[in-house]
């Protein structure tokens, strides 16, 4: 089962939420900060779940959004990463944080993750760029907007280093540095490369 889980928030237990839907309770092992912004017991929420299947368990883990459901799959493709350091990650780093991360060959961001040392977050790095693609945060930008023509991918660019934190006179640079044509996955590497050099 990997989709929507809607029910009523019935209880919180560490890392886990109990969701009811239709009378069915269900166990969802959650980060510290989704569990708490879920809000009051017996509100409605929704989840996005990942169904964790193992020889000897059965576990499903619960995000806000689809990007961060989406993330935490291609973390446990890499090797040497099972879902508690997959969870770590995302609870410290966003899927957007992590793309800026992989793309500026940034140690130090992995190893505010706990656990995460200066060998295995080097490890991390060539593993996760083999999973992660910097495109996916330019598809989250441009999930839910419609095609403008020619510049609508310097557009996207543009929104997605705002997003991302970066002051106006950074983004500005950083597209003065773009050349014209392109598309969106490739000019964000780009523009991400190019502000990850300046630092």
């Amino acid at each position: 089962m990997i989709g929507l889980l809607r029910g009523t928030l019935a209880g919180r237990d560490g890392d886990e939420v109990l969701v009811e839907v239709a009378g069915v309770g269900y166990r969802v092992t959650v980060t510290p900060a989704l569990s708490a912004g879920l809000g009051e017991l017996g509100g409605e929420v929704v989840l996005h779940i990942h169904h964790h299947i193992r020889e000897d368990a059965q576990t499903l883990y619960g995000f806000q959004g689809v990007e961060e459901r989406r993330t935490f799959g291609a973390l446990l493709a890499a090797r040497g990463v099972g879902p508690a350091l997959a969870q770590s990650l995302l609870s410290v780093h966003s899927p957007a944080s992590l793309a800026t991360i992989l793309a500026n060959d940034d140690l130090d961001a992995l190893c505010l993750v706990n656990g995460v040392g200066v060998k295995s977050a080097a490890r991390l790095l060539v593993e996760l760029k083999s999973r992660l693609d910097i495109g996916d945060l330019a598809s989250v930008v441009s999930a839910d907007e419609p095609s403008a023509g020619a510049s609508e991918p310097r557009s996207q660019v543009r929104q997605a280093l705002a997003e991302l934190g970066y002051r106006p006179e950074e983004v500005g640079d950083a597209m003065a540095a773009l050349p014209d044509e392109g598309d969106s996955s490739a000019l964000l590497k780009a523009a991400l490369q190019h502000l990850g050099a300046r630092s």
